[in-house]
């Protein structure tokens, strides 16, 4: 190559490798998202949980209006009045007040407040339930947009040692003592950092855009202070308890069982009383009347809505089984995620720690002239790797952290809702 075209190539390459050090610039952050444990205070603010709590209120509304016994019906009847002949007027009517009154036998009153009830306390349990899949989701949504932005952070600091080692074996180039073609693949190194950056930049505003939706947060998040993927779990151990998934179940289990008895109660003669006072015109006298109504239960004996009261009940009872049996293998596998998630930390941290060494060394002897570049940059690799694997071990530890708390009905790493 002349000597002219090789200078210009090397001021070229040069050029390009500086102006991509100018863009790794620091960004002015406003004030870091508050921290994990002050969102999760705010939970009840968030749709989910207010839509629960709005059911479990109407549902204990319904429970006291269960209660309150019907109205009884006030009648007034006239007879023999404005007819033909001696009925033409109204002095031989017979005018007629009377009460009645649902009696409400058989229990029924009873029953519909126990079925009322019911369904309040499975609210209740639903609500609970609500508040623990927001709390997990908070954490979930909080761990990967700290994730994001530790990955911005290690693409940001791997476009900087890219561009370091992209110097220095332009250098080398300079004094003759690496071909062109390696500060060529340097400049190539560097742009494709670039690209990395950009990437994980985007991903890490798209998390942060989450959390503030997600955290209904007035002001969009910029940074994270507090960490959370850093905390570590406490022990993972089986617990026997039910988790509120199969609490919900049962509840909706004993829910559908008490309906079963309602339907059987609607089936029994709804009997009314009554009492009245009957006027006579003619004989300028009164009585007292008595009465009792029931109906024949000739064509409605309530059998259709008795078998789909039982068929619900057997419904709710095969999805208790399978709450169940989901949960005992659900927790199982929680708790074995969440140790190997804590063991995948440790080795990737000590496997990070080795590839800065590694690095570290494979740096002195490039500038030495005993290491080539392609062997600085297979350990420059690793490290870039050994880093983002640790990223991702932590995310998982949290997620395997939050799947075991969901299971257990509490907050991911031991805070309280």
């Amino acid at each position: 190559m002349p000597p002219l075209k090789s200078g210009r190539s090397r001021l070229a390459i040069g050029c390009a490798v500086v102006s991509m050090a100018t863009a790794v610039t620091g960004h002015a952050w406003a004030d870091p998202a508050p921290s994990f444990e002050a969102l999760l205070e705010r939970i009840g603010l968030t749709p989910a949980t207010v839509e629960a709590g709005a059911l479990l209120d109407a549902a204990e509304a319904r429970a006291r209006q269960a209660r309150v016994r019907p109205n009884p019906e006030l009648g007034l009847e006239a007879e023999n009045a404005f007819g033909s002949g001696p009925f033409s007027g109204y002095d031989n009517a017979e005018t007629t007040l009377s009460l009645s009154q649902d009696l409400e036998l058989w229990g029924r009153r009873g029953a519909r407040v126990e079925v009322a009830r019911a369904d309040a306390g499975t609210a209740g349990l639903r609500r609970d339930l609500a508040t623990v899949e927001a709390g997990a989701r908070l954490a979930l949504v909080y761990a990967e947009a700290e994730a994001a932005q530790r990955r911005f952070l290690l693409a940001e600091e791997a476009l900087t040692v890219t561009i370091a080692d992209t110097r220095a074996a332009l250098i080398l180039v300079e004094e003759g003592r690496e071909p062109l073609l390696r500060g060529i693949q340097g400049e190539s190194e560097a742009a494709a950092a670039r690209a990395t950056l950009d990437e994980t930049e985007a991903e890490r505003d798209a998390a942060f855009a989450r959390l503030t939706a997600v955290a209904m947060l007035p002001t969009p998040v910029t940074s994270i202070d507090t960490s959370l993927i850093d905390r570590v779990p406490a022990a993972a151990a089986v617990t026997s308890g039910a988790t509120p998934q199969v609490r919900v179940a049962e509840a909706e289990r004993a829910a559908a069982e008490t309906r079963i008895e309602v339907e059987r109660i609607r089936a029994k003669p709804d009997v009314r009383a009554s009492v009245g006072v009957r006027r006579y015109e003619a004989e300028d006298a009164t009585a007292l009347t008595f009465g009792l109504s029931v109906p024949l239960p000739l064509f409605d004996r309530n059998r259709g809505n008795i078998e789909a009261a039982q068929a619900d009940f057997r419904a709710a009872d095969a999805r208790l089984m399978g709450a169940r049996q989901e949960a005992e293998a659900d927790r199982n596998a929680a708790v074995a995620r969440l140790r190997a998630s804590v063991s995948r930390v440790t080795a990737t941290d000590a496997g990070v720690t080795t590839a800065e060494e590694a690095y570290r060394l494979s740096r002195i002897g490039f500038e030495a002239g005993r290491i080539s570049q392609l062997e600085l940059r297979s350990s420059r690799a690793a490290l870039i790797a050994a880093r983002n694997a640790a990223v991702d071990a932590r995310l998982a530890r949290v997620r395997a952290e939050i799947d075991l708390a969901r299971l257990q009905g509490r907050a991911p790493f031991g805070t309280s809702l």
